[in-house]
């Protein structure tokens, strides 16, 4: 069982930046690919980043501007996001799983999200 409980989130002017943490519980939290996922108002949720534990991989709409790290030490996956638009207003979603023989993620657990607010 892995809790994940993300922060960071808040407002901020379009151009600035903002580090999303994702704490997890459990110690096989190093075992687990990790990821950050988004979901705006009325639209779907969507993949920003993910991380298998040997590939990343990012979305275009945010690539080079955000960056996916992790401390397994602290149980921590962080977002990093520059250069900040109005578009990237969304609740922002850290989620643990694993990689399939198939090379396909399925995501078991989730965060709670948290709100981030980019004004023009």
């Amino acid at each position: 069982q892995v809790q994940l409980v993300e922060s960071g989130g808040g407002l901020v002017q379009a151009g600035g930046s903002l580090r999303l943490s994702c704490a997890a519980s459990g110690r096989t939290f190093s075992s687990y690919a990790m990821g950050w996922f988004r979901q705006a108002p009325g639209k779907e949720r969507e993949i920003v980043t993910t991380w298998s534990g040997r590939d990343t991989a990012t979305a275009d709409s945010v690539k080079g501007r955000f960056t996916i790290s992790r401390d397994n030490a602290k149980n921590t996956v962080y977002l990093q996001m520059n250069s900040l638009k109005p578009e990237d207003t969304a609740v922002y979603y850290c989620a643990a799983g694993v990689v399939t023989s198939r090379g396909e993620y399925v995501w078991t657990y989730w965060g709670q999200g948290t709100q981030v607010t980019v004004s023009s």
